[in-house]
Formats: C-alpha cells, sequence, structure tokens
C-alpha cells in the first residue's frame, strides 16, 4: 500500500501544472522514472486525444481475430474492400506483423512465438491496422508496441500506442509523408550545423544526409537502435519534451561519436550509425545529450521547424505548377 501510495504521489508531483516545470521535477524526468510509474507517467504525458477506450480496443482485436482466421483458413478473392484498403494490402500487413514480431527484441526471446508476450504484442499491432487501415502495419512498429506492453497493462498499450502514433512526426513517418519528412530532416540539420559544425561538414563532404540514420531511430524511437533501458530512459524525457527530444537525442548520438565519426568514409558512417555500439551508456549518451543546445539564432525547435513550414508553403504557392 505504501509503494501505491508514494507512486500516486510521485505522478501529483510530475504533473501538478504549477510544478511541471520546475527544476527539481524536470530534474526527475531526466534522471529517468522509476520503473513502478513509468508507464502511467507515459500514458499521461501521451494523453488519449483520439478518445479511445478499453471497450473500443476490444472490438477492434474482435476485427483483427476474425481477420486472422479467414487469412489462415482461405480468403476470398471478391471480397469486399474496406476504408479503400485492399484485401492484399491487409494480407501483407497480417504477413508483415508476423514476420516483424518474430525480430522484435530477439535477445529477449518473450516476443517470440511460444514467448510470453507474443500474443500480447500481435494482439494489440493487428487492432491498430483494423482502427487505422489508412496506415496500416509499417516495419518497425513492432518496437514501439513492444515497450509500451512492458509498462502498460494490455489496452492502455494499445491507446498509448495508438495516440503516441498521432502525434505530427510519427504520424508523418509512418505514412512516409516525404515532404513532411524532409521538413523535419531540415530543421534537424539546422541544429546539426549549429552544434557540430565540423562533423556537419564531413557528413556534407560525402553528401551523406539524415534520412540514411534518423529515419531508423525516429520509426522505432530508438527502442531498436540503443539498450532497452536507455531507450527507456530517452522516452522519458521525450514524454516530457516532444518531438524535439527525439532530434536532441540524435544529436546527442552524434556527439558522442564524433570523433571516430570524424575519421570515417561514408560506407563506414553509414555502417556505423545503422548498428551502434553496444557497450553505449547512459551516463555517457546523456551527457551529449545536454551539451546540445537545441536553440539557432535565438530560435527553438518548434520555431525553427514553424518557420521551415512557412518558407516551404509560400514556395509552393510560388512554383510554377500553382500558377497554371
Amino acid at each position: 500500500a505504501l509503494s501505491v501510495c508514494c507512486n500516486e504521489n510521485f505522478l501529483y508531483f510530475l504533473f501538478f501544472p504549477f510544478r511541471r516545470n520546475t527544476r527539481k521535477v524536470r530534474d526527475l524526468w531526466w534522471q529517468g522514472l522509476p520503473p513502478s510509474v513509468r508507464g502511467k507517467v507515459w500514458s499521461l504525458a501521451i494523453g488519449n486525444e483520439l478518445n479511445i477506450t478499453p471497450e473500443l480496443y476490444e472490438i477492434f482485436l474482435s476485427r483483427a481475430k476474425e481477420r486472422w482466421k479467414s487469412f489462415s483458413e482461405t480468403t476470398s478473392e471478391n471480397e469486399s474492400e474496406d476504408a479503400g484498403v485492399s484485401l492484399a494490402d491487409r494480407e501483407a500487413s497480417l504477413e508483415l506483423i508476423k514476420l516483424d514480431i518474430s525480430r522484435t527484441f530477439p535477445s529477449l526471446y518473450i516476443f517470440q512465438k511460444g514467448g510470453p508476450y507474443h500474443d500480447l504484442l500481435h494482439s494489440v499491432l493487428g487492432a491498430y491496422t483494423c482502427y487505422r487501415p489508412d496506415v496500416g502495419y509499417v516495419q518497425g512498429m513492432s518496437f514501439i508496441a513492444a515497450v509500451l506492453i512492458l509498462n502498460l497493462e494490455e489496452a492502455d498499450a494499445f491507446i498509448a500506442f495508438a495516440n503516441l502514433l498521432n502525434k505530427p512526426c510519427q504520424l508523418a513517418f509512418f505514412r512516409v509523408d516525404h515532404s513532411m519528412m524532409l521538413k523535419y530532416f531540415a530543421a534537424f540539420e539546422v541544429f546539426f550545423e549549429e552544434n557540430l559544425p565540423k562533423l556537419f561538414l564531413h557528413f556534407n563532404s560525402y553528401s551523406l544526409t539524415p534520412d540514411l540514420y534518423l529515419i531508423d531511430w525516429i520509426f522505432t524511437l530508438y527502442s531498436k537502435s540503443l539498450p532497452l533501458d536507455l531507450a527507456c530512459r530517452v522516452w522519458d524525457v521525450f514524454c516530457r519534451d516532444g518531438e524535439e527530444f527525439l532530434f536532441r537525442t540524435a544529436l546527442g548520438i552524434l556527439r558522442l561519436y564524433e570523433d571516430i565519426l570524424l575519421q570515417m568514409d561514408f560506407i563506414h558512417i553509414a555502417q556505423f550509425l545503422t548498428k551502434l555500439p553496444e557497450d553505449i551508456t547512459s551516463e555517457k549518451l546523456f551527457s551529449c545529450i545536454a551539451a546540445i543546445q537545441m536553440q539557432n539564432s535565438n530560435k527553438k525547435w518548434t520555431q525553427v521547424f514553424t518557420s521551415l513550414m512557412k518558407d516551404y508553403k509560400e514556395g509552393d504557392k510560388n512554383s510554377p505548377a500553382s500558377k497554371t
């Protein structure tokens, strides 16, 4: 009972409006949330703008189970299309989920077939493809869902998952909205040049663009690229600071390995950033992240990104295509 009371006090302390932005509370988020309250804090921070209920989750889970059943037996060629998504697309999603689950945190042996969390992960991902057929299943989603499942009850994990993927940055990446992704990359490069000018020039000399490493990091919110306990700490501050922290973390990683990367050519940089060293520690990484300043010419991330959005919109208006 005491631990429950302490947990409730901790949550109140973190989320009480007049306290949330105080130095003490911000330090608590930065140092890493206690595992006992982590899931609840994430859930509250992500919110539920979509107003999904546990009952709604059960409805979409039932639909997913019906599809799995019909898919595993026989599928009719002329089955009606659902929300503009073809049967072939739905089948592809089901197959991809099956394949991806087997590759999710393989060293833990808990999400693979026969593991304690296999069916749970399958359920959350299947329900999501029914809830958002326009997005479907995209490779990498399994890692995000898995992290949530490890910290939340099934329905709460689904609610957090759906709301998290509905955030502007995640939606842009998972729907492969190229124009929005380019704006995120452009904003990232503004702070890259500001914080790590030598490495920025080195990358440019090889025409090494952010998409080569950022896509994988952002897609899985670092849960595939970093050790799980470290990824959870990144999620802690991401839940506090929003999308900006995802890009700040990327710059922290580049800063941590700057000296090594400056000695590498294109191929070796790409290989290194695709598979980061396993001995990366939270102390070293967070020390490097702390040294990253998310400010450029007195503009913060949001202002820089908004400015880029405005420039792109004006560019579209002035393009020859828009005048015809």
